[in-house]
């Protein structure tokens, strides 16, 4: 009852935030980004129960805090994007040790190739438009690309629910972080921070609520 309370608290929050994206006040994009990164935090502090798998929950929780880090450097009225950039990927890598504990780090090629080719065309439609951040967009996309491909394979592995939740939120970031990109370095887009914000909280939401589960490979 806790966790659906705050999730429903995460929901009005992150609808004022990206209200305020197109219709202002700018104190409300200041304060409701990370409200709502705190509020999902805490769905994932407060979900779990007896026999939580404590390193999954412990990894995906700094992940959490990491983006929280990484969303304040990218709202900041000063350019701060590599400091960002570099916040959100050791959260992932954070999601990485995570979607691996347990079930070790799957090399399996037939997963990961459409990533790869999702990757390729996203990197391939920017890299005439990064200039001095190719190498650290590039990296971050490899990143990125490992903890989306790990989701599934534990998905895919364990067949949890949760998993899948932790999947869906890997794609959906995926997807939020291209459109981010895009948006950034190929010219803005009308409904870029509602595409952009909207699968964000989402994937955040869904990685969070999958530490309700997560320890249930371990039993298995």
């Amino acid at each position: 009852m806790l966790a659906f309370t705050i999730i429903l608290l995460a929901v009005a929050s992150a609808f004022f935030h990206i209200r305020a994206e197109y219709r202002g006040p700018k104190y409300q994009v200041y304060l409701f980004k990370p409200l709502t990164m705190v509020l999902i935090l805490l769905i994932a502090i407060v979900s779990g129960g007896t026999g939580t798998f404590w390193a999954y929950k412990l990894a995906i929780i700094t992940g959490l805090i990491c983006s929280l880090v990484g969303d304040v450097f990218l709202m900041l009225p000063v350019n701060r994007f590599l400091a960002g950039l570099v916040s959100f990927l050791i959260a992932h890598l954070f999601y990485i040790s995570a979607f691996t504990s347990g079930t070790g780090f799957s090399l399996s090629p037939w997963s990961l190739a459409p990533l790869v080719i999702f990757g390729i065309f996203i990197f391939t439609i920017l890299s005439q438009h990064l200039g001095r951040m190719k190498v650290p967009v590039l990296v971050y996309m490899i990143v990125i690309i490992v903890m989306a491909w790990q989701a599934w394979e534990r998905w895919n592995q364990t067949g949890q629910p949760a998993a899948l939740l932790a999947f869906i939120g890997a794609g959906l970031f995926l997807v939020s972080d291209s459109a981010l990109a895009i948006n950034r370095f190929r010219g803005g887009f009308s409904t870029a921070q509602a595409l952009i914000l909207g699968t964000y909280f989402v994937a955040q939401c869904l990685i969070a609520l999958s530490v309700e589960q997560g320890s249930l490979f371990s039993s298995r």
